[in-house]
């Protein structure tokens, strides 16, 4: 019986963890579906949040609304700034946009350790939800459960946005066919923009939010990079659903693949990502993402 429960909770965990995937994640699918570029400074977006976090939290909850304020204008500022750069790389190719992006990535990751340092820091949330909850006979953080609720308001924002509003038509519109969106009227060139400027805003804000979860480090921009392009490829037509459904499994595989199998877990992500790419391939299905 405990084993069982063991087993719950972290399965718990790993919806926490595939939650928050899936916000950086929807970021990236966004960018790459509407603006076709390879953002491979995405990661980097998520550890810029997570340092806000280190800065502006205080173990208040007014601490971590700052952070999340200056984290949702930094992204904004900064995905605009980022469409501004790669304008002129515009049609050139997904491997000029990566390395252009992943030039920026080490830049940032260089600033970071220059003025953060190379070690972990500590990233509590507010002390009004440091607390914890009785969960089978363990007590889970409540800042996990809050996270888990507040990632699925998100989901759910985020494909009522795509679906029930008019941003979402334009949004639409210009995936599916920019040249006949702009010949009624859309302006194309400011939905992409709006869509970089929402997809950095998304991975700041994971960054924020999910500190407490994964917390501001060297690397930590690597690992989340990856660990979303496989959420963005698993994911296959870009639905939000699609999108989470993926992100879910990811956290799964992370956490209670982890505990059920420690030495075949990091083997199994990379297995199901060229089993579905083969499947793919086979049936002429095309892999970039398209959020719908």
């Amino acid at each position: 019986m405990g084993q069982v429960a063991t087993f719950a909770v972290t399965a718990l965990d790993g919806v926490a963890f595939g939650l928050l995937l899936f916000v950086v994640a929807a970021g990236l699918a966004l960018v790459f579906g509407v603006m076709d570029v390879l953002n491979m400074a995405h990661g980097t977006l998520y550890l810029l949040g997570a340092y806000l976090t280190y800065l502006f939290t205080d173990g208040s909850l007014l601490g971590l609304l700052t952070a999340l304020a200056v984290g949702v204008a930094t992204g904004t500022l900064g995905g605009a700034a980022l469409a501004a750069a790669l304008r002129p790389l515009a049609g050139r190719g997904h491997l000029d946009q990566g390395l252009a992006t992943l030039g920026i990535a080490f830049l940032a990751a260089d600033v970071f350790t220059t003025v953060f340092g190379a070690t972990p820091l500590p990233a509590d949330p507010p002390m009004v939800l440091a607390g914890r909850l009785d969960i089978a006979g363990h007590g889970y953080p409540t800042y996990r459960l809050v996270f888990i609720a507040v990632a699925a308001a998100v989901a759910v924002a985020l494909h009522r946005v795509v679906w029930q509003t008019t941003a979402g038509v334009m949004l639409r519109a210009t995936v599916s066919d920019p040249a006949m969106a702009a010949a009624t009227g859309i302006n194309t060139a400011r939905v992409r923009i709006a869509a970089l400027a929402v997809g950095a805003t998304l991975a700041v804000t994971a960054g924020v939010l999910g500190a407490p979860l994964l917390g501001p480090a060297p690397g930590v921009d690597t690992t989340v990079l990856v660990l979303s392009l496989i959420v963005v490829v698993l994911g296959g037509a870009g639905s939000i659903p699609a999108t989470l459904a993926a992100a879910l499994l990811v956290g799964q595989v992370q956490t209670l693949g982890v505990l059920a199998a420690p030495s075949l877990a990091p083997f199994a992500l990379f297995g199901a990502l060229f089993v579905i790419l083969v499947v793919r391939g086979q049936a002429g299905a095309p892999a970039a993402v398209r959020p719908a």
